[in-house]
């Protein structure tokens, strides 16, 4: 092994123990995956939330004297958010899962471990009698698989949740408005309808037919409102689906891809050396 190699695994090594010692990247991946976690339940409980306003007004009489069957409208919308509740709740499941496994690779045994790892990979590299023969790129490759053990999962939620919010969190949050939005429309709905009564001079049923005319048109209005929220709120759905699976499926999956080939490069490059 080269003198620069053996400085360059010193070094790695000794900035590896300080950053397991200081737990400056577990906190930072502790408060990454926080904020995910909560933005994600947000989500989820703003899509649980217009599943159960839309379930009231499926059965609501938009009229007077005129049921219409709105379930026609917003069915479609309700599926996709009964589907999107599964993705939600697979999304902050993964980040849940990540917060304990930060919890867990910053426990002291860990730490330990890649301590052990580093004495032996520098008194084994620097030892005279033993750089020659191959126990020194054992002792090297010892020390890469425990601080990938040791820092794999907090470089992962970092560096993922880095880009998420960078590049995905406003988007997520102005579609999650826009879902509480088209709650609210919806809701709106749900007004109560008076029946005319029974009994009724000429003039009384008069006004009635007049008052029955402008309600139709009243109604014509309130449907296609409905048509415009449930657009809306399908459109924001769907890029809520994607927005989430890219950001605790896809990033993460990339990123495991490339460490595994950074990492076969390293070992092919020791067997080289």
């Amino acid at each position: 092994m080269t003198k620069k190699r053996k400085i360059t695994w010193t070094v790695l090594a000794i900035v590896a123990i300080a950053a397991a010692l200081s737990g400056i990247a577990d906190q930072t991946a502790e408060s990454y995956a926080e904020d995910a976690f909560k933005r994600a339940l947000v989500t989820f409980a703003a899509a649980r939330t217009l599943n159960g306003v839309i379930s009231v007004v499926q059965s609501t009489e938009v009229g007077v004297g005129v049921t219409v069957g709105v379930g026609e409208i917003l069915d479609p919308v309700n599926d996709l958010i009964e589907r999107f509740s599964g993705v939600m709740l697979v999304a902050a499941s993964s980040l849940g899962l990540q917060n304990v496994l930060v919890t867990i690779t910053a426990s002291t045994s860990f730490t330990v471990a890649l301590i052990l790892a580093t004495l032996f990979a520098i008194v084994t590299i620097w030892w005279p009698r033993l750089t020659e023969n191959r126990l020194a790129r054992t002792a090297s490759g010892v020390l890469l698989v425990a601080m990938c053990v040791r820092f794999l999962v907090p470089v992962l939620v970092i560096t993922t949740n880095l880009i998420a919010d960078v590049f995905l969190a406003t988007s997520q949050q102005e579609a999650t408005a826009a879902l509480e939005v088209a709650t609210r429309d919806i809701e709106g709905l749900k007004e109560p309808v008076e029946s005319p009564p029974v009994d009724q001079s000429f003039m009384e049923r008069l006004n009635s037919a007049w008052d029955e005319s402008v309600e139709a048109v009243n109604v014509s209005e309130r449907l296609t409102k409905l048509k415009e929220s449930a657009a809306n709120a399908t459109e924001h759905v769907v890029q809520l689906i994607v927005l989430f699976v890219l950001q605790t499926i896809l990033l993460p999956l990339a990123f495991l891809w490339m460490l595994m080939q950074l990492l076969k490069g390293v070992a092919e490059r020791m067997r080289s050396g």
